[in-house]
Order: C-alpha cells, then structure tokens, then sequence
C-alpha cells in the first residue's frame, strides 16, 4: 500500500513548517498548500488522504474550501481534520456541518496527541482486515488463538510484541507501514517510545526468522512490509 498522503492548508509558515516535519518523522508523504483556491485545486490533482484545513484563509475560508471538497467526486471522501483559533462551540459546529471529520483548536499544544487523532481519523477508512484466527503466507503460519507461529512448518518463539508485529505485518502482505503504525500495532497505542524502537523488534524478529527473515522488507523512508 501506499504511503499516506497528507495535504497541509495554512498560511502561517512557521505552523505549516513544523507540522511538515512532524508528518514526515511519522512517516507521511506531505504537500503544502498556502490559500484556499490553491488547497482545492491541489487536493483535486494529488488526491490526498488526509487534509489538515486551517479556517482563516486568503482567497477562501477552510469552511468554504471544506464544502467545495466535500462537492467534488473525486475528493468527497477526502478525511479534513480542521485547525482554527476558533474555539466556541458553534465555530466547531460549523465545521462539522461543513463535512470536516475532525476540529483542532490552535495553538497546537501537543504534535504527538494531533498525530494520535490523525491515526484515528485514518482508521475509520481502513477496510476491514482479515479478522480469522488463523493466517498463512510464505510458508509463515500464524494461529492468535493459540500464539503460535510456524516458518515452513517449524515452531517461532516470538515474544508477545514481536508475535503482534508479525501479525500485522502478515495480515496485509505489500502494505508499507510507517513506524509508528508499528508502534502502535505492536507496544499499543498508549506506549510513548520513539519510533525508531520497532527496529529493534524488526531486527530480533528477523533473527529469529533465519533464513526467512528476508520476508520482512525495509521501505526506506517509512517503515517495514511484509513480502507480498
């Protein structure tokens, strides 16, 4: 699967500036936008995932950037999460009623919680994954029910994490997955690790793979899939 495309709408630089870092270092493809009519033509032409919408905007305001979006067929179901000064609570009903998905109030007090919200926002549009207790690719078999793990018929022992990464992995084959969605599939969503702390689980698991562990596969600049 490809990388998560996110499109940043806000003229004030010095926001957008950090918000870009943050998405990048959590793994996301990112595109700026600076006003309003620029934000629709260029979420019609990259068709992003995810629009983070500032309200006050030149040229057109979020809410009618987020109406024209949610207009179009092709963008309709774009996931907008909205950031505004705006705080009241029909400024947030607005927003809502507009289509937006989500309503940030700035300043933005925690970059790690906005991108919590961000996985939940993608979340409610991930298709449902194979839910069976038991999966097999690659001559690697997973049972949940009875955590346990073969390679080419032979028993794993893997440790809880390194069970839960696996699984992830192996239940959606070519996917790429940034490393905090590793994080979270594997530690839990509440752990406060950085995310380069999957990569010492990727390298325990591969070697306790051997001569399979080539099935994991490094995605440079995001993260680790499964061999499809």
């Amino acid at each position: 699967m490809a990388t998560i495309k996110v499109l940043i709408v806000e003229d004030y630089a010095p926001l957008a500036d950090t918000l870009e870092y943050q998405l990048k270092r959590a793994g996301y493809e990112v595109s700026r936008a600076a006003d309003g009519r620029q934000a629709v033509n260029q979420a019609k032409l990259t068709l992003p995932d995810v629009v983070i919408l500032d309200v006050d905007l030149p040229s057109l305001s979020g809410i009618e950037v987020c109406r024209l979006l949610r207009s179009e067929p092709s963008t309709k179901e774009t996931l907008i999460m909205m950031l505004s000064a705006m705080s009241e609570e029909s400024d947030q009903v607005v927003g809502f009623a507009m289509g937006a998905d989500d309503y940030v109030v700035k300043p933005v007090e925690s970059y790690k919680v906005l991108l919590q919200r961000l996985k939940a926002l993608l979340r409610r549009r991930e298709p449902v994954a194979d839910d069976s207790d038991q999966v097999t690719h690659q001559g690697v078999m997973i049972d949940r029910r009875r955590f346990v793990v073969t390679v080419d018929e032979k028993p794993l022992s893997l440790t809880k994490s390194e069970f839960k990464l696996l699984e992830t992995l192996i239940r959606q084959p070519g996917r790429a997955f940034a490393r905090a969605e590793l994080v979270d599939a594997a530690l839990g969503e509440d752990t406060m690790v950085l995310d380069r702390t999957i990569d010492v689980h990727v390298r325990a698991l591969r070697k306790k793979m051997g001569d399979t562990a080539d099935l994991i596969e490094t995605v440079r600049g995001v993260g680790y899939k499964f061999r499809e």
